[in-house]
C-alpha cells in the first residue's frame, strides 16, 4: 500500500515538472525579423543580419523592443547562440523558437 502511494506521488511530481516546462517553453522571448515578415527559417540570424536585416525581441506579452546595432553586438557577445538560430519574422510568431538561455560560463568565482 505505502509503496503504491510513493509511486503515485512520483508520477505526479513528474507531471508537475513536464507542464510546467512545457509553460516556460512558450512563455519565452523570441528574435523575430521586422524588416522581412515572410521569414520561415530559410536562413540564420546572423545571416538576415548580415545582410541588413533588423530584428526585434517580443516577450510573452507582446511587448517588442527593436534591437540596435549596439544591442545587437552586446547581444552577441553574451548569447551567441541566438543568432545560430533559425530566423523567423513576425508572421510566423509561433513556429519561431525562444532565445536560447544564456550559456554557463567556465571560469569559476
Amino acid at each position: 500500500m505505502r509503496s503504491k502511494v510513493v509511486v503515485g506521488l512520483l508520477m505526479v511530481l513528474v507531471a508537475v515538472f513536464f507542464i510546467s516546462s512545457v509553460a516556460t517553453a512558450q512563455g519565452s522571448a523570441k528574435l523575430l525579423c521586422v524588416s522581412k515578415k515572410e521569414l520561415k527559417g530559410e536562413e540564420t540570424v546572423a545571416s538576415c543580419m548580415a545582410k541588413g536585416e533588423r530584428f526585434a525581441i517580443v516577450d510573452p506579452y507582446g511587448m517588442v523592443r527593436i534591437l540596435s546595432p549596439e544591442e545587437v553586438e552586446l547581444t552577441k557577445a553574451f548569447n551567441p547562440k541566438a543568432f545560430e538560430t533559425r530566423a523567423f519574422g513576425m508572421r510566423y510568431i509561433k513556429d519561431a523558437p525562444p532565445l536560447p538561455p544564456l550559456p554557463v560560463s567556465k571560469e569559476s568565482p
